[in-house]
C-alpha cells in the first residue's frame, strides 16, 4: 500500500522554486537558439533555392555549373544539422509533442516554412511554458518528499 508524501518543508519548496527558475532559464535559451536557428537556416535555404533555380532552370553558367558556389548547399547542410539540434533541445524542454518535433525539424527543409513555424512555435512556448514550469516544479517538490522519506525510513 502506498503512503502519501509528507507535507513539503519550507526548504523543499524552495528547491522546487529554484527548479523552476533553472527551467525557465533554459526554456528562455532553448526557444532564443531556436528563433536564431530558423531565421539562419531560413536564409541559407533560400539561398539554395536560388542557387538551384540559377545552375539548373536558368542555365547561367550553362553546363548546369554553379553559380554562387557547390559551398552553398554545404554551409545550408551543416547549419541545418545545428537547426536540428535547436530543435530537439527547445523540444526536450518544452516536452512537446514528437509531431511538434517533426514539424519544426522538417521546416528546415521546406522553403520558408522555417520563417512560419517559427511564429508558430513561439506561440506553442508561450502558451505551453507556464505549464511546463509548473511540471517541473512539482516534479522537483515530489523528488525531494520521496527523498526525505527515504532518509526517514533508512533511520
Amino acid at each position: 500500500m502506498a503512503s502519501a508524501l509528507p507535507e513539503p518543508t519550507e526548504e523543499e519548496v524552495e528547491l522546487a522554486r529554484v527548479a523552476r527558475q533553472d527551467a525557465g532559464k533554459k526554456a528562455q535559451v532553448a526557444m532564443a537558439f531556436y528563433r536564431a536557428m530558423a531565421y539562419i537556416t531560413g536564409f541559407w535555404l533560400l539561398l539554395l533555392v536560388l542557387e538551384m533555380v540559377l545552375k539548373y532552370l536558368v542555365d547561367v553558367n550553362g553546363n548546369h555549373e554553379p553559380v554562387l558556389g557547390t559551398w552553398v548547399a554545404i554551409v545550408h547542410g551543416m547549419i541545418y544539422v545545428v537547426y536540428v539540434l535547436a530543435v530537439f533541445n527547445l523540444w526536450s524542454v518544452m516536452r512537446w509533442s514528437f509531431s511538434r518535433m517533426i514539424y519544426l525539424i522538417l521546416a528546415g527543409v521546406v522553403p520558408v516554412l522555417s520563417f512560419v513555424l517559427e511564429r508558430k512555435a513561439a506561440s506553442w512556448y508561450r502558451e505551453d511554458l507556464p505549464g511546463a514550469l509548473d511540471a517541473v516544479e512539482g516534479r522537483a517538490l515530489r523528488r525531494a518528499q520521496i527523498s526525505r522519506l527515504k532518509a526517514e525510513r533508512e533511520r
